[in-house]
């Protein structure tokens, strides 16, 4: 009697086969589907041709140009521009900081922390 029933679905060992080979995953593998335009992860290069948006300009410690030699723990609004949204300290790759400043930094980052003045993380 099953087989005369007419809004029957198919049999189970052949939906998934079926649903499987036009998934996401299937057919042949792209190339990337963009044009490039010039450098790595399709960024602009902006080599001798000229053709680069923007101009990098190399990072300058913040605290040697001002010659500032001890970072204060209290001052909170400067070390928030060092912190991130999570609350993770920025990399000095990022911020430009030089090694010493970078570790002097980290040093009253902690302490600010310790002291209630900076959180350790952000609530989510």
């Amino acid at each position: 009697m099953p087989e005369d029933t007419p809004g029957r679905a198919p049999e189970s060992g052949s939906a998934p086969h079926a649903a499987s080979e036009s998934g996401p995953g299937s057919g042949p593998p792209r190339s990337g589907g963009r044009p490039s335009s010039g450098g790595p992860g399709g960024r602009p290069s902006g080599g001798p041709g000229g053709r680069g948006k923007f101009f990098r300009r190399k990072k300058v410690c913040k605290f040697c140009t001002e010659k500032i030699d001890a970072i204060p723990y209290r001052d909170v609004r400067l070390l928030q521009g060092f912190v991130a949204e999570r609350g993770k300290i920025v990399p000095r790759r990022l911020t430009g900081v030089c090694t010493t400043h970078q570790r002097r930094l980290t040093r009253a980052i902690k302490q600010a922390r310790n002291i209630a003045l900076l959180p350790f993380a952000t609530r989510h």
